[in-house]
């Protein structure tokens, strides 16, 4: 069953995403008393948009003959993108045709007998970015690292402290062995992108 706001905003009161917008925010208060449009965060009716955190975002930078293999990942095929920032807020470039990495500014704890898919907006798909459908298995914790690809032929900004994906809480039976409880590789993730691991 797919959990909807009620359930959302009661499970964030016990600890299930920190930090937690228990509304849609679509405009933000500046500190010169002025305001500014957003891509749009916090509780819809069946899912909550998470915002992409400005602590880390890198792209794969091309080495032509460079293989990337997902047993023996090599970071230094990752560059860090510099965080910019102008009257329409903050912000990370995606180069055309290129892939990158970020990750979520809210930090997940999810219940034993939920699993959490992550989906991109519609908003960031109109302009040619794609962001990966992941997973949150019964019991993870930490803060997912987004994927996302630019398949457009122009440059894409990605803003920092915005919407970037929704999540939608879907509830099953509990399981006999969590996420947690056979130590998944990507349990406690820290508000840094986590590279592959096997």
């Amino acid at each position: 069953m797919l959990k909807n706001d009620r359930w959302i905003i009661e499970q964030a009161k016990k600890g299930m995403i920190e930090p937690f917008e228990s509304s849609l925010v679509r405009e933000i208060k500046l500190e010169n008393g002025n305001s500014r449009k957003v891509l749009s965060y916090g509780q819809s009716s069946f899912g909550l948009d998470i915002r992409l955190s400005k602590a880390e975002f890198l792209i794969f930078k091309h080495i032509p003959g460079t293989i990337i293999n997902p047993k023996r990942f090599n970071p230094k095929n990752l560059e860090p993108v510099p965080l910019n920032e102008d009257e329409d807020g903050e912000f990370f470039i995606i180069p055309a045709h290129s892939y990158g990495l970020g990750v979520a500014l809210e930090k997940i704890k999810v219940p034993e007998n939920i699993t959490i898919i992550c989906v991109g907006k519609s908003s960031y798909a109109r302009c040619g970015l794609i962001v990966n459908t992941t997973p949150a298995e019964a019991a993870w914790e930490g803060h997912l690292t987004l994927e996302f690809s630019n398949s457009s032929s122009a440059d894409c900004r990605i803003y920092a402290n915005e919407g970037i994906a929704q999540l939608l809480f879907l509830e099953g039976e509990f399981c006999d062995t969590t996420y947690a409880d056979r130590n998944g590789k990507y349990q406690n993730q820290p508000q840094r992108v986590t590279l592959p691991k096997v």
